[in-house]
């Protein structure tokens, strides 16, 4: 565990370094480093660090990581810290898959927290407008 936790540190600031020269240093990636990459954020969601974790949701969403939605949503419905919600939401947006969508669709009406709960609404919403721009494409 704790060689994989450096890994995803040296990748993670390789990315982040990355990030400073190029617009988007993610899209850049070889298939073999974007598995590994993603690899590696799925166990930063698991860390006790919450920047970690939020760094590692956020970057999940930037990927776009399919595999990564079913505990991006447990994050949205259970993270006690709502910028971590707030982070699985965007992330989920960001995948697009419906499974997400319909969890940000559920927090705008079960979140306890008015931020997180209005935050997922405007989500949802920014959604929905991309999806009435795309049909009339």
């Amino acid at each position: 565990m704790k060689k994989t936790l450096i890994i995803f540190v040296v990748l993670l600031s390789v990315l982040l370094i990355n990030s400073a020269f190029a617009k988007n240093p993610l899209k850049n990636l070889s298939e073999t480093k974007r598995i590994a990459a993603i690899e590696n954020l799925m166990v930063g969601l698991k860390s006790d660090n919450q920047g970690l974790k939020n760094s590692s949701v956020f970057l999940l969403g930037e990927l776009k990581a399919d595999k990564s939605v079913i505990p991006l949503m447990k994050l949205l419905k259970s993270s006690e810290n709502e910028d971590t919600r707030i982070l699985a939401a965007l992330s989920l947006l960001k995948i697009g898959d419906q499974r997400g969508i319909y969890a940000i669709k559920q927090a705008i009406k079960f979140d306890d927290s008015e931020r997180v709960s209005k935050t997922c609404k405007k989500f949802y919403q920014e959604y929905l407008i991309k999806q009435i721009e795309n049909k009339e494409l």
